[in-house]
């Protein structure tokens, strides 16, 4: 079953472990596609984020961008609905 938070990881990226962290604390289960073990979807990351950093975060269809960003919307109280709204 396809999770309805998806993100986009590398091994060594302390930013991915950071925001999985942060997504782990607001129980949100997700699908991690590590681009180390899967270097043929390097392409579809960067066509569906238009970026070339990870991690790359979507929840639902809506691409919210990296660690940053992810940050962002919880410091503005927004993840929680985003999270709530995107459960499958």
């Amino acid at each position: 079953m396809t999770q309805a938070v998806r993100i986009y990881t590398m091994t060594l990226c302390p930013y991915c472990w950071t925001a999985k962290k942060l997504l782990a604390k607001k129980g949100a289960e997700y699908e991690e596609i590590n681009l180390d073990h899967e270097p043929d979807r390097w392409s579809e990351c960067e066509r569906l984020s238009g970026r070339e950093t990870v991690p790359q975060i979507f929840i639902g269809d809506r691409h919210v961008g990296g660690c940053d960003d992810l940050k962002d919307l919880d410091r503005r109280g927004e993840l929680d609905g985003l999270l709530s709204d995107a459960k499958p």
